[in-house]
């Protein structure tokens, strides 16, 4: 799905590393907000951090989505779920 897809209020799936741990990949909900640093653009608000939203990064409409996506690039789905 292409950014101008999404509009403001959209809740999306991404893969979020752990900085601390970075092979480590679980699957987060984020939402899709109006960029506050360029109010014609749209961004991630993800861990109370805004994120640019750019074809760069992969953005998932549905969690299954995301978990098909994961266990495909990661092995097993289950560690990756949103519980």
């Amino acid at each position: 799905m292409q950014n101008q897809d999404y509009q403001a209020g959209d809740i999306v799936y991404v893969f979020y590393r752990n900085p601390h741990t970075q092979d480590v990949a679980n699957i987060q909900a984020a939402a899709v907000v109006n960029n506050p640093e360029k109010t014609d653009e749209l961004a991630l608000f993800l861990y109370e951090t805004y994120y640019p939203l750019s074809t760069e990064m992969a953005v998932y409409t549905t969690e299954e989505e995301a978990n098909q996506a994961y266990e495909y690039y990661y092995g097993d789905a289950s560690e990756g779920v949103i519980e």
